[in-house]
């Protein structure tokens, strides 16, 4: 598919079939995510994949019913992909010798990396989902659940989780939320050129 085109279709889709990913399928979205940038080549995100009823399950049991709380149609999706940044990595990286900051100062950073570089990643796995034909949909955890979510999987304490992405195949999904009620901005009103 044509990048404009994988753009043109992207959107946060909310209901999937149950029907599995095919693994090579899977693979290239995953490999898509791992092509994002990272400051310092830190590559310091990483992602927790879930395939299956099972894993999927457990995944709900342990983020439960926080505000927000993904639909049924959600739920039904057969991968969820969970990334993970270590705000460590980076000052760790950013400690080593061709970059100098050996105090490990998290104000040297303008915004923080870390989620910045997931964020990327997150969006590669996105836009690859379009260009294979599936659907995608990046959505929040409540807070309080994260604790349960790295028990549940075994996650070390280091990484957190900036959401999590459903995966799979598209089942009708009507235009619902923000999307249906407020059009796009037309491009006056978010490009500025030369100046505010």
């Amino acid at each position: 598919m044509e990048f404009r085109e994988v753009l043109r279709r992207r959107r946060m889709w909310r209901t999937f079939r149950e029907d599995p990913v095919d693994p090579a399928v899977l693979d290239r979205v995953l490999w898509a995510g791992l092509r994002a940038p990272s400051a310092g080549f830190t590559q310091g995100y990483a992602f927790l994949v879930l395939e299956g009823r099972e894993q999927t399950e457990r995944f709900w049991r342990a983020v439960g019913e926080g505000p927000g709380a993904p639909s049924e149609g959600t739920r039904r999706a057969p991968v969820l992909v969970v990334p993970f940044a270590s705000k460590r990595a980076y000052l760790d990286r950013y400690a080593e010798p061709d970059k100098g900051w050996m105090d490990r100062d998290e104000s040297r950073w303008p915004v923080p990396y870390w989620l910045v570089d997931t964020a990327f990643a997150s969006m590669l796995v996105l836009l690859a989902a379009v260009d294979e034909g599936l659907g995608a949909l990046f959505f929040g955890l409540y807070p309080p659940a994260v604790p349960a979510l790295r028990a549940a999987f075994g996650v070390p304490e280091e990484w957190t989780p900036i959401g999590a992405i459903a995966l799979g195949h598209r089942a009708p999904d009507p235009v619902v939320g923000s999307a249906r009620t407020r059009p796009r901005k037309p491009v006056h009103e978010m490009v500025h050129r030369g100046r505010w």
